[in-house]
């Protein structure tokens, strides 16, 4: 299972997963739905307890992937096949634009 820390600003907004079975799960941390109830990464996901689970990757992180030239250059220097939609925001989404980064969690085995 791949994971990564979604920080919004400075702050730890929650945890997006892929599952083996390649569903997508993108949990809020506990603390951050008690102390930023208003403050969502994106308006399809308000901030809540529950978490939001989907076939593919949710929309909002698939927007922070590069396009165009750039991609070519991600998939070609970390040799990430395109359609490793995880692979790709986890490799390139560290310091976006914008308030959210993804900051990828070492696989166990990593470790």
């Amino acid at each position: 299972m791949r994971r990564a820390q979604i920080y919004y600003s400075d702050t730890i907004a929650g945890i997006l997963s892929e599952t083996s079975d390649g569903e997508y799960i993108f949990k809020y941390n506990d603390d951050y739905v008690v102390t930023h109830p208003d403050q969502f990464i994106t308006f399809t996901m308000p901030v809540t307890s529950r978490q939001y689970k989907v076939n593919r990757l949710f929309p909002f992180f698939e927007g922070l992937i590069p396009e165009g030239w750039l991609l070519d250059i991600a998939t070609k220097n970390w040799k990430i096949n395109p359609n490793d939609r995880m692979g790709l925001l986890l490799a390139c989404c560290k310091n976006c634009i914008g308030a959210v980064s993804v900051i990828p969690i070492p696989e166990e085995d990593e470790e």
